[in-house]
């Protein structure tokens, strides 16, 4: 196989096409978010890009409201609950899938991804109803379950991922010298797959601080989430304070992920020594 980094007739100068196309596509997917960030710092009433003048104001109202305060602290308890219960289900799913001999381990993996491909709509509407019977609605409990439904399968294809390149005879190697199944997981394997279990995390965490639909059906009042309050806001007025607040999600997911690839290549560091 031909590699272009060594061949000495491909050049920068040729592959200037690609980088113009990944730049078009860069510019195309960022576009909406770099937008959004000037216009939290607006002192005007209503949206405007550019901004005629730059002010925190938005900042400074989100910081006295109430309601935002309390919207955020809810989502920031759902998406850590989330994260608490959904990592260790998918990591345990993903680990018995794997080394199962099961003859419908296929089926029952596509089943527990399935919430990847219904629409969220789908679940939601199933969530509520269920719900209802359950007196779940308007709870942080329900919020939290329904949340890790949507984020156990991005845990499990992560993990299974991480698994895939995991040497498994070194597991077999501690429990043939006396160690348990869980003794040789949680202290050969767990370590090894480290990188793929922070990212599984962050997928959780990311999926239940952004998620909106769900949030629609079981959360309201003193119980709504961020997103929602988000929501249901641009119905009345779309204010600044909009864009501040997709500022600062967009830092909080811009940081997230730095933290995980550093992660990443952290454990990538420390494999290769």
């Amino acid at each position: 196989m031909m590699d272009f980094d060594s061949d000495p007739t491909v050049n920068h100068w040729r592959r200037l096409w690609l980088y113009l196309y990944c730049l078009f596509v860069a510019i195309f997917l960022l576009a909406p978010i770099i937008v959004v960030i000037p216009m939290s710092f607006s002192p005007s009433e209503f949206l405007e890009f550019p901004p005629s003048a730059l002010s925190l104001r938005w900042y400074q109202s989100l910081a006295k409201s109430p309601e935002w305060i309390g919207a955020a602290i809810i989502s920031l308890k759902a998406a850590v609950l989330t994260v608490l219960v959904a990592t260790p289900l998918g990591i345990a799913a993903s680990y018995g899938l794997q080394y199962s001999h099961f003859a419908f381990t296929r089926l029952i993996r596509a089943g527990l991804i399935i919430p990847l491909i219904v629409p969220v709509i789908i679940i939601a509407i199933g969530v509520f109803y269920l719900y209802a019977r359950l007196n779940l609605v308007n709870t942080l409990l329900g919020l939290v379950l329904a949340h890790s439904v949507l984020a156990i399968p991005f845990v499990m294809v992560v993990i299974s991922a991480g698994l895939q390149r995991f040497d498994a005879n070194q597991e077999l190697v501690a429990r043939s010298l006396g160690a348990s199944r869980l003794k040789a997981f949680m202290t050969v394997t767990l370590p090894q797959i480290k990188p793929s279990v922070m990212s599984a995390a962050l997928f959780a965490f990311i999926t239940s601080f952004d998620e909106v639909v769900v949030a629609l059906f079981v959360s309201r009042g003193p119980s709504s989430t961020l997103t929602r309050k988000m929501f249901t806001s641009l119905r009345d007025q779309v204010s600044p304070a909009i864009a501040a607040i997709s500022t600062l999600l967009i830092l909080t997911t811009f940081v997230l992920a730095l933290v995980a690839l550093l992660s990443a290549r952290g454990g990538k560091t420390a494999r290769s020594h």
